[in-house]
């Protein structure tokens, strides 16, 4: 036990000893925290919108009213064609283009409905999707209130038509703050590169500068090497994890609806599967950088496949069951289940289990892969 607890001592203040890491470990990762976000986000806001008013009507008018009104659009001209209009969208200056045709107002008046042309940039075809949703409320809000007052207007005894009203109930984010949705998977993020990215290219830098060699010849045993050598970015991992829980909550008000006990009981797990796997790919690189390319090789697929940006229910079958062998999968889940859920044990259960047997048999493969000499 001593010779671990000096190999922990020698770690540390190596690690504290190295000016440069101190910012990297725990200055840029609440940069990143902070700055990620707020820029993070899949909601479409000022979307640039162009109209083609061919009518000229007090309805045509109350219409792109509707739009200048809502908070997701940019109102920005009139277009006198629709040919201005398409070169505009064409050089990026408009993402939507609503065009009214002629006679408008009196086509609704007289036969009860009208046309209406609606162009959208699609090359972000999830962001057209989304504007398509925003236009067709606005529009179907328009269409219901003037088939109310054309009814009142038609009608001598003025019958009021009858409207249904839904109330609806936002459960966990009732505030629909994207941030809240965001902020525990980019903490998730943080956590898991700052302990693989050091973990990996800690021995990898004791061969580099030869020390690893005269650690190899020494009496210390190979488990006494690992656990020293691994414990401290153990402990640097859950620190990341304190600092970001409290910017999450003094800057982002995000709700910890759960137990914080949990919530680091799960990731002490999770930072095992994270070390495991940096250790396993420091022992077959001889260079950091080459630790480094490995690591965030694997970085960017856990990520993409995760569930943070794109949902894992939209991803193909082939894909789905690849990311049964994501641990970061699961450790969104279960900080999104904790925090903002309030999950308990039980329902955290199947993601623990998972990782612990993640943690099992990384960590087995290491130490089975790491070759030492006495």
């Amino acid at each position: 036990m001593k010779t671990i607890l000096y190999i922990i001592q020698k770690e540390f203040k190596q690690i504290f000893r190295n000016k440069g890491m101190l910012p990297i470990i725990f200055v840029l990762p609440l940069i990143q925290l902070i700055i990620l976000s707020n820029a993070a986000t899949f909601d479409v806001k000022n979307i640039k919108f162009g109209f083609v008013d061919y009518d000229h009507s007090s309805t045509s008018r109350a219409l792109v009213e509707k739009f200048n009104a809502s908070t997701y659009f940019n109102v920005l001209t009139d277009f006198p064609s629709e040919k201005l209009a398409s070169q505009a969208m064409l050089n990026g200056e408009v993402d939507v283009i609503l065009e009214i045709p002629t006679y408008f107002e009196r086509d609704f008046q007289k036969e009860k409905k009208a046309t209406l042309g609606v162009t959208i940039n699609a090359i972000d075809g999830a962001a057209a999707g989304l504007e398509n949703v925003y236009v067709t409320q606005i529009i179907q809000s328009f269409n219901k209130k003037l088939k109310v007052d054309v009814m009142q207007v038609s009608d001598m005894q003025k019958i009021q038509p009858v409207n249904i009203t839904t109330i609806p109930s936002f459960w966990y984010n009732n505030t629909l703050n994207y941030k809240t949705y965001m902020v525990p998977g980019i903490l998730v993020l943080l956590v898991t590169m700052i302990t693989l990215f050091l973990s990996g290219m800690n021995i990898v830098r004791e061969k580099e500068i030869g020390t690893l060699e005269q650690i190899n010849v020494t009496p210390i045993k190979k488990s006494q090497f690992i656990i020293g050598k691994l414990f401290p970015f153990w402990v640097i991992g859950l620190a990341i994890l304190s600092v970001g829980l409290i910017i999450a909550k003094l800057i982002f008000n995000v709700p910890m609806v759960g137990s914080l006990l949990l919530m680091y009981f799960y990731t002490s797990i999770y930072i095992l599967v994270v070390l495991g796997i940096g250790l396993f790919i420091s022992n077959y690189t001889d260079t950091q950088q080459q630790a480094m390319f490995i690591a965030w090789f694997f970085m960017v697929i856990f990520i993409l496949m995760s569930g943070l940006f794109t949902p894992i229910e939209s991803m193909p079958k082939w894909a789905q069951t690849i990311t049964d062998f994501n641990p970061i999968k699961y450790f969104v889940q279960v900080m999104r289940m904790v925090m903002l859920k309030g999950s308990g044990f039980s329902d955290i259960l199947p993601q623990l289990i998972k990782t612990f047997l993640y943690a099992l048999i990384m960590n087995g493969l290491a130490v089975w892969s790491y070759k030492k000499t006495n």
